[in-house]
């Protein structure tokens, strides 16, 4: 199968997290809220998803997007590491917001 991808699910949950993450990202910076986090947030949910969708244009056959991003990391690829880390950022950056939400 040359064009096998994840499921649709997978990609409305992933870009729903990337749209409310660069809604709250730019709520607080305009609410001067975290807003150095926030700028790194709304500048990685603008790249992350163009610098994956390039890098994984040239995937081999029958290896889905996830897969090659895997396989990327373990050569050492730049940009692997960078979706990978910039998406562990996002998780994070979520945390911080949720924990100063319960805290006020």
């Amino acid at each position: 199968m040359p064009w096998e991808t994840l499921p649709s699910w997978f990609w409305i949950m992933y870009y729903l997290f990337l749209l409310v993450t660069l809604a709250a990202g730019i709520v607080n910076v305009f609410r001067n809220r975290l807003a150095v986090l926030s700028v790194f947030a709304i500048a990685l949910t603008i790249t992350i998803p163009i610098i994956g969708l390039i890098n994984s244009i040239g995937r081999e056959d029958g290896m889905n997007e996830f897969e090659h991003l895997v396989a990327q990391l373990q050569l050492g690829s730049l940009w692997a590491i960078y979706v990978a880390m910039g998406l562990f950022y996002l998780l994070i950056y979520w945390a911080v917001l949720l924990k100063k939400k319960k805290t006020r």
